[in-house]
């Protein structure tokens, strides 16, 4: 019903011309004033009754109209009145502009759509930010390369607060053309970034002004690296070994040609040093590899409890008396991970143990479910501990364990050998796997090598 009101202003507007008429009529003598009154009513029972199709009408199709903006359904206007031709020719003028616009917004919708498909499978990491910097979206590869979550670009704000690549945004707004910026990102692992911002103008579908591509040359640089350290390293820790083969095989194409027991006592050391000489390249080698991927996080799972019987049960062999202690509830799992990795740190700490524990001694090797602070991160993970009961380690010394090469001081071993790169392996696997390496000792009492692998 429409309010009283309207309905007689309207009514009024209706029957004001007829109403003057019959009233200048009436004046003018010309009806009765009997006739007059009763045209009058007459009148204005139909203005009143044409006034209330017409509000009903129209209320009708604002409803309608209220409705389809609201829910976003298509423009329809169910009548259960009957329509005035007006209003009817207004309606079917609503209902074309409804279909274009309806058929307008799909397309735009498509295109939307297009724009973020496109955007979300780039190979390269991408953002898109609004006026103030701050961002709107991140693809897949940027998710991947940062660790988010989908939905989570404003994680992000760190990354955006890099003075280099803030300038290059600010930039880019200013002058209104693309700009590049090289950043270094130190943590969680180090990363080398080649940044491009592009404006938008007009701005994108969802308010994005800038688009920033981020180049990944992490591999790149690391291939560089690799190259020179390992030369450089091979050059510098196979000079020894080597030098002591040249002089063996001098010595048994010399003196000791016809010697039979100084060419047996020779040919062991040959041996020996060989066989060191294979082990630091195969160690200089997969630390390479690691070195090469410990920017990209690893994909899959690894049943961590499982990997560490396996390693006890294969270095049990090697033991020579010491005893290993295994305390792991089933089924404990890393996530992600890369089992084969995870199984080499595994090996490298435990063989670490055994060469600098007691003779006859003990190494304890503990697996738990942690749910982090302290230390260690504010989130659930397990934690993986080694610790031999050999003379410790000086405080000072603590720091520089995970260095190529870096060797105590004080001899801590047992005579089993070593290339001084197995904590450097450990440190770069964890590091890929976004956890922690903790060493902990007091001189005389062993080491504990501790490590926090997010899992559950």
């Amino acid at each position: 019903m429409p309010p009283i009101g309207r309905l007689l202003r309207t009514a009024a507007i209706l029957g004001a011309v007829p109403l003057t008429v019959q009233l200048a009529l009436l004046i003018a003598e010309e009806v009765s004033l009997a006739g007059a009154v009763l045209a009058m009513l007459a009148v204005w029972l139909m203005a009143l009754g044409l006034a209330w199709f017409w509000l009903v009408n129209l209320a009708r199709l604002t409803d309608a109209l209220k409705a389809a903006v609201e829910d976003n359904d298509a423009f329809s206007v169910p009548f259960r009145t009957p329509r005035l031709p007006a209003v009817a020719d207004i309606e079917e003028g609503l209902t074309r502009l409804a279909r274009s616009l309806q058929a307008r917004s799909a397309l735009v919708g498509q295109l939307r759509a297009a724009d973020e498909s496109i955007v979300e499978n780039l190979p390269d990491p991408l953002l898109v930010l609004a006026e103030d910097r701050s961002a709107l979206r991140a693809n897949r590869a940027a998710r991947q390369l940062f660790g988010l979550k989908p939905g989570a670009a404003g994680d992000l704000a760190a990354l955006l607060r890099h003075p280099a690549l803030a300038g290059t945004v600010d930039r880019a707004l200013l002058e209104r053309s693309a700009q590049g910026a090289d950043l270094h990102l130190p943590v969680p692992v180090a990363r080398d970034l080649h940044a491009q911002a592009i404006p938008m103008n007009p701005p994108l579908a969802d308010g994005g002004r800038v688009v920033v591509v981020l180049s990944d040359r992490t591999q790149m640089r690391a291939v560089e690296r690799m190259r020179a350290d390992f030369v450089a390293n091979a050059s510098h820790e196979l000079r020894t070994p080597l030098a002591s083969l040249i002089g063996f095989i001098e010595t048994l194409r010399g003196p000791a040609e016809d010697d039979a027991e100084a060419r047996t006592r020779f040919l062991g050391i040959m041996a020996t040093q060989s066989e060191r000489m294979r082990m630091l390249i195969d160690d200089l080698l997969s630390l390479s590899r690691i070195e090469l991927s410990e920017h990209q996080p690893p994909q899959g799972e690894a049943d961590l409890a499982e990997l560490l019987r396996a390693e006890v049960a294969a270095l049990e062999p090697l033991a020579k008396g010491t005893r290993i202690e295994v305390t792991a509830p089933d089924h404990l799992r890393a996530n992600p991970a890369d089992a084969e990795q995870l199984a080499q740190v595994l090996r490298n700490l435990l063989e670490n143990a055994l060469r600098h524990g007691k003779p006859q001694g003990q190494v304890r090797a503990t697996l738990t479910r942690v749910e982090g602070g302290g230390r260690l991160p504010n989130r659930p993970g397990l934690l993986l501990s080694v610790a031999d009961d050999g003379p410790g380690i000086p405080r000072e010394h603590i720091p520089r364990l995970t260095e190529r090469f870096y060797r105590v001081e004080q001899g801590r071993g047992r005579g089993t050998g070593g290339t001084g790169l197995g904590l450097a392996i450990v440190k770069h696997i964890v590091n890929r796997h976004r956890g922690q390496l903790i060493i902990e000792s007091d001189p005389g009492h062993g080491a504990v090598f501790k490590v926090w692998l997010p899992g559950e």
